[in-house]
C-alpha cells in the first residue's frame, strides 16, 4: 500500500517536508535524497509494466544505481554552492533550497530506467485492439519509458520548488518570526502536502498509462504478427 500511487502523497511528504528545511548540512542531505529515492524506487518497481519477471540482481543494482544518483548530484551541487565566493549569502541561501529540485529531477530519470532496466532488455508486451498479446516490443518499452521520466521531471517542480517560494514569503511575516519552530514545521509540512497533491495528478495525466503505437514502428517480427494498425501498451506509472 505505501507504493501504490494512492499513496504517495501521504508516505512522500514527511521526506519532501525533510528535504526542504533551511540550513541543511551535507550529511542531512545526503540522507535526506537516499530516503526519497528509496521511497521511488519502490514506487517504480511496483507500477512498472509487470509483464516480464525482473531478476533481484538486476533491481538491487537500479535501486543502488538510482540512490547514488541522487546523493552524488544532491552533494555535489550542495558543496558547489556552499563554496561558491561569488555569491551574496541571500543568493546562496536562495540556491542552497533549490538545490532539492534539480538533485531529485536528475536522480528521478535515473531512478526510473535503471529500476525497469528489464523491460528494456525484454520489452513490454503490446496487444492489439481486440486484445491480443502481439508479442514483447523493446520499442515500446523505450517509449514508455521515456514517458515516465518526463512525468518525473515534472512531478518534482512544483513540489519541491513552490514551497520553498511561499515559505520564503511567509518566514517575512511577523508571526512567523515569533512562532515557535513546530509551528513552522507544521506549517512548512501543510504547504508540501497541498503542493503535493497538487503536483501528482497534473505529472501523471502528462501521458496515459495505456499509450498506442503505430505497427510499423515495431520490430520487424512484430510487424508481421498483427494485421492491426495501431497496438496498444501499459506505460506504467
Amino acid at each position: 500500500m505505501p507504493f501504490r500511487m494512492s499513496g504517495f502523497v501521504p508516505f512522500g511528504t514527511p521526506i519532501v517536508v525533510g528535504m526542504l528545511l533551511p540550513n541543511q548540512s551535507l550529511a542531512r542531505t545526503l540522507f535526506w535524497q537516499w530516503a526519497n529515492q528509496s521511497h521511488n524506487a519502490a514506487v517504480n518497481y511496483c507500477n512498472r509494466n509487470a509483464s516480464n519477471p525482473t531478476p533481484t540482481s538486476r533491481m538491487l543494482a537500479g535501486y543502488v544505481g538510482a540512490v547514488t544518483s541522487a546523493m552524488t548530484v544532491a552533494g555535489g551541487l550542495t558543496e558547489v554552492l556552499r563554496r561558491a565566493s561569488q555569491l551574496s549569502p541571500v543568493a546562496r541561501a536562495w540556491a542552497l533550497r533549490l538545490v532539492p529540485y534539480p538533485a531529485t529531477a536528475t536522480a528521478n530519470v535515473c531512478n526510473v530506467v535503471l529500476m525497469r532496466m528489464n523491460e528494456l532488455h525484454e520489452g513490454i508486451a503490446v496487444t492489439a485492439p481486440d486484445g491480443t498479446v502481439v508479442g514483447n516490443s523493446r520499442v515500446a518499452a523505450r517509449r514508455a519509458l521515456t514517458e515516465t521520466a518526463l512525468t518525473r521531471i515534472a512531478l518534482p517542480l512544483p513540489v519541491l520548488v513552490l514551497p520553498a517560494v511561499i515559505m520564503s514569503q511567509l518566514e517575512r511575516l511577523r508571526w512567523m518570526q515569533q512562532a515557535r519552530p513546530a509551528l513552522r514545521l507544521a506549517v512548512q509540512a501543510a504547504v508540501c502536502t497541498a503542493s503535493f497533491g497538487l503536483a501528482l495528478p497534473l505529472a501523471i495525466s502528462l501521458f496515459p498509462q495505456y499509450g498506442s503505437l503505430a505497427a510499423e514502428q515495431l520490430e520487424p517480427e512484430l510487424r508481421a504478427a498483427t494485421t492491426a494498425s495501431v497496438v496498444w501498451y501499459n506505460k506504467g506509472l
